[in-house]
């Protein structure tokens, strides 16, 4: 098993933690059991330079190891264009470098088009067609995946600044994109229903902006690979060497439903249509969330699977776990002890959710953590769902029964 969490950032992207730095999230690599980390910001200079120095070269091409942690080099641009009707799109898109010789021809190339040291997630002011082009001819083995593609306010398909269909957007370089990042308010079988996106392979990724939140969401391997042969598992939609994703629960994310967060109305697709979209406080629009925007493009029923997929599997992070069973914030002292108490003496976090036995666990956790772990395996949790940039709410109730049969990662 080989676990990669592709979308992280550095310490040189807004809004991100301090602690973001090669030390932090190696440490937190560890914790979580992801095996490769993308690197993130790799067109932010000061971090380039510090991932050139202190990444060692592998025996795999484009994979590169620090302290025992794999890497491979990434990143994320914002392009903000106006289309061919005069419309503002705002898209994200995640980007993959073969070596870094590539990644600073790259660097070199953007530079005329954005200042790369105000962000680690540079805003381009050119169409992604454009950018596309000045990626292949910076990395011609590289290759680029767009970013959590339903997020309402930068993204692919997003309700308020996306477009409608692939090639819409990519028109003649709709082949060379071939993988969608799915993000934490979608998961796989919610794609599905779009049948046009049948062709390219789901990945999920944490996007994290602080070293805790590594691995919130990552994609399962059935072993090592270099570069090329990841490209190639994505490409061929490999289901014998990507076995599947760790995904969130999509409710949680804080764009699964719609509303408006200054009143705190959260709706539904249905009753949105009701509302015809108007927020029944203040009478502005609200923000069109993840779920009703697939419904919008959907052309199969939710559950409806396509002749090949990739599976997945949905988690709560440990320490979120922790949390409900204490009812403490999760940032609280009590909570990140305890966290920290058992993976100091445990396996890592994917282990301990997905691997060990519950006989295995009760020996090594508190009761009524490991019945947290198991209501969340059996899927019994409550969520009050996300909205318009609100995080949804992960309630865990007392468990009740015993799971009989057990189900690990694979």
């Amino acid at each position: 098993m080989y676990i990669a969490d592709f979308h992280i950032h550095s310490k040189y992207s807004r809004a991100t933690s301090k602690d973001m730095d090669l030390a932090e999230l190696i440490r937190w690599s560890k914790h979580k059991g992801v095996n490769l980390l993308g690197t993130g910001d790799i067109t932010h200079f000061l971090w380039f330079h510090e991932l050139s120095r202190c990444l060692k070269e592998t025996d795999r091409d484009g994979i590169y190891n620090c302290d025992g942690t794999d890497f491979i080099l990434t990143g994320e641009v914002c392009n903000i264009f106006e289309d061919k009707k005069g419309k503002v799109k705002k898209i994200h898109l995640l980007i993959f470098l073969s070596s870094f010789a590539k990644a600073s021809k790259l660097n070199r190339n953007l530079e005329r088009y954005a200042d790369l040291n105000a962000d680690g997630r540079p805003i381009l002011h050119m169409d992604v067609r454009e950018f596309i082009r000045v990626f292949k001819d910076s990395d011609e083995d590289g290759f680029i995946v767009p970013a959590h593609i339903w997020t309402p306010h930068f993204s692919l398909f997003g309700s308020n600044s996306g477009f409608n269909s692939l090639y819409e957007c990519f028109g003649d370089f709709t082949e060379d994109i071939f993988a969608l990042e799915t993000g934490l308010s979608s998961d796989p079988e919610m794609n599905w229903a779009v049948s046009s996106l049948d062709n390219c392979a789901f990945i999920s990724n944490s996007d994290a902006h602080s070293p805790s939140k590594i691995g919130r969401e990552a994609n399962v391997f059935s072993g090592r690979f270099d570069f090329p042969e990841l490209k190639r598992i994505l490409q061929d939609k490999d289901t014998e060497k990507f076995r599947l994703t760790v995904e969130y629960f999509s409710e949680e994310g804080k764009y699964y439903c719609d509303g408006h967060r200054n009143c705190k109305i959260c709706m539904f697709p249905e009753e949105t249509n009701k509302n015809n979209n108007i927020c029944p406080v203040c009478g502005k629009k609200m923000t069109i969330g993840v779920m009703n925007r697939i419904y919008e493009l959907s052309d199969r029923n939710y559950g409806e699977r396509p002749a090949k997929f990739i599976p997945f599997r949905k988690m709560v992070p440990l320490i979120q776990i922790i949390a409900g069973v204490f009812r403490k914030d999760v940032n609280s002292r009590a909570v990140k002890d305890k966290y920290v108490e058992i993976i100091g003496r445990n396996e890592p976090e994917f282990t301990i959710l997905f691997e060990l036995p519950e006989e295995e666990l009760r020996k090594r956790i508190d009761g009524d953590i490991v019945d947290g772990i198991y209501m969340v395996r059996e899927g019994r949790i409550n969520i009050v769902p996300g909205y318009d940039g609100e995080f949804g709410k992960v309630e865990i109730p007392c468990r009740t029964s015993q799971v009989k049969n057990e189900q690990t990662l694979f």
